[in-house]
């Protein structure tokens, strides 16, 4: 099928043929770009070839890629039904029957269809992936994190045990809730998931000292590079809750000051911790409150350690301004300027170089799981 290669070559993506995996034939793109053209001279093929099952597939992901789920999906059924079909055409046909029914949101179909694929062919890793990916998406979080741990991605499946664990607590099933949290640490002790969800959970008691002895624990466990994710995480969390509670206040340094008390218990934590520069920065973010001539020194220590870190040279500002007399003209542009630059997105995935201003844990853009970190350079 040399031809047809070179008639539609591939693009990125994954599929599978006899149990490897190979690029994803819905991914057929025609040198043209010309997809009606393609489409045309495919069918002109499939005529005078009727039982090059091969064509009839490439024919079918033609019309996918076109939006013509339709068609698409009765090719694939007329294939499915024909007799002597080898089994290894057969799941792939399942397969690619799967990708055609996802594409027009037919969920449970595509589901099914999946499973159809995989009975024949085994545990594929192609046919495992899209089952992971629905049913996390469809919220069937205990499922996608079997299908996971077939996939050997123990970050993903401790991910999704944390989901469901999430689920049991907003149900006020507490011990369900703590079950899988502990088999997600189980499953992957690094799961910045898992702790965050721990800690979330202190904060919601106001159980200081637990607290404490989490956050201690996580960061023993959890890569430093993602440690930052659990500070964002405690923040936002009280954040929220001072926002319900009609006590938020964003006009000062940090733009928001959390609870003494958890304050407290954090700090008591970091200031333990050897040098690190966004260890050093949240410090200086939870003392800010109470002592802001130490919060300025602790500032000051990021910049040793980064005299570009521009979060710190921006909050070490804002502290500055009460210091200062200042016109009132100029304090206006001082202020507009620091609120609009904590408006800038910190966060960064170093796969793909994607930014955004909210935590996430899974790349929206590449799909690389835990590969955000923090934005310690503003033209990053």
């Amino acid at each position: 099928m040399n031809w047809l290669t070179r008639l539609l070559p591939l693009r990125g993506g994954k599929s599978f043929s006899g149990g490897t995996e190979v690029a994803d034939p819905g991914s057929f793109a025609p040198v043209s770009r010309d997809t009606q053209a393609a489409i045309a001279e495919l069918s002109q093929v499939a005529k005078d070839n009727p039982d090059a099952v091969e064509i009839y597939l490439a024919l079918g992901n033609l019309y996918r890629s076109h939006g013509e789920i339709e068609r698409a999906v009765q090719i694939r059924q007329n294939l499915i039904v024909r007799p002597g079909l080898d089994d290894a055409v057969k799941a792939k046909t399942w397969y690619e029957l799967g990708l055609d029914y996802k594409r027009g949101g037919f969920i449970d179909r595509a589901l099914g269809a999946f499973e159809q694929a995989r009975k024949i062919s085994g545990d594929n890793p192609a046919i495992v992936d899209e089952l992971a990916r629905m049913t996390a998406d469809t919220g069937d979080f205990e499922r996608a994190s079997r299908y996971y741990a077939q996939l050997g991605n123990d970050i993903a499946e401790a991910h999704y045990m944390v989901r469901l664990a999430q689920d049991h607590f907003d149900a006020d099933n507490v011990a369900a809730g703590n079950k899988w949290l502990k088999k997600a640490l189980k499953t992957y002790p690094g799961s910045v998931e898992a702790w965050q969800a721990h800690l979330l959970h202190d904060l919601a008691n106001e159980d200081w000292p637990t607290l404490s002895r989490h956050l201690h624990k996580a960061l023993s466990k959890v890569d430093d590079s993602l440690a930052f994710v659990l500070f964002e995480g405690i923040l936002a969390a009280a954040r929220q809750h001072d926002a319900l509670e009609g006590e938020l206040d964003t006009d000062k340094p940090f733009s928001y000051h959390p609870p003494r008390e958890l304050c407290d218990a954090v700090l008591s934590v970091l200031e333990k911790r050897d040098p690190d520069l966004l260890a050093q920065f949240y410090a200086a973010w939870m003392v800010c409150s109470h002592d802001s001539e130490k919060s300025r020194a602790w500032l000051e220590k990021t910049l040793v350690l980064n005299p570009d870190f521009w979060p710190a040279r921006l909050e070490l500002l804002a502290i500055s301004m009460d210091d200062q007399p200042l016109s009132p003209a100029f304090r206006q542009q001082l202020e507009f300027f620091v609120k609009h630059a904590r408006g800038l997105k910190r966060f960064v995935c170093r796969r793909c170089g994607l930014k955004r201003e909210q935590v996430f844990f899974r790349c929206p853009r590449c799909q690389s799981w835990h590969s955000i970190t923090y934005r310690t350079l503003i033209n990053e």
